[in-house]
């Protein structure tokens, strides 16, 4: 078999950020690294599931929503991957994860899509936990610029 081309990328030289992973036809994958890949600190299970839940709701809510095809979390808790149509400009990828951590950062009430019947594992949820992701992910991306997109060799 073909090694997949995420498990070719150097995870001990990763850094939190926000990159490219593959293009496939008109869909970009963006890695959104959140962790130190085998750095001993994961999302808990708790805070990913919230951010996926509010992460998935803005961005399908968003000016691109037509253009957003896939939000989601990694198996290894260490970030979530964003797949949008190449009409939406790597500069416009970033303003997205930006607008919707600011979305995570900032919100309050009943988490979207969070009730019994709306989710196969509805009591399992961390908004705090979201919140404070979000927040260190918005000081990461901050000053992050399409060329930084690309993962080092």
């Amino acid at each position: 078999m073909k090694t997949i081309a995420s498990f070719t990328v150097n995870h001990d030289k990763l850094e939190k950020g926000m990159y490219v992973s593959r293009i496939d036809g008109d869909v970009i994958t963006y890695d959104i690294r959140m962790k130190k890949p085998n750095g001993g600190d994961y999302l808990s299970n708790g805070a990913l599931h919230t951010f996926e839940h509010l992460f998935a709701t803005c961005a399908r809510n968003s000016a691109w929503a037509d253009q957003v095809l896939y939000v989601g979390p990694m198996g290894c808790r260490t970030g979530f991957y964003l797949l949008l149509r190449d009409s939406v400009s790597r500069e416009q990828a970033l303003g997205l994860a930006r607008d919707c951590f600011a979305f995570i950062r900032d919100f309050e009430g009943v988490i979207p899509g969070s009730r019994r019947w709306e989710c196969g594992n509805y009591q399992e949820h961390d908004l705090p936990g979201a919140k404070a992701v979000a927040q260190d992910m918005l000081a990461v991306l901050a000053d992050w610029t399409p060329e930084k997109m690309r993962y080092t060799e």
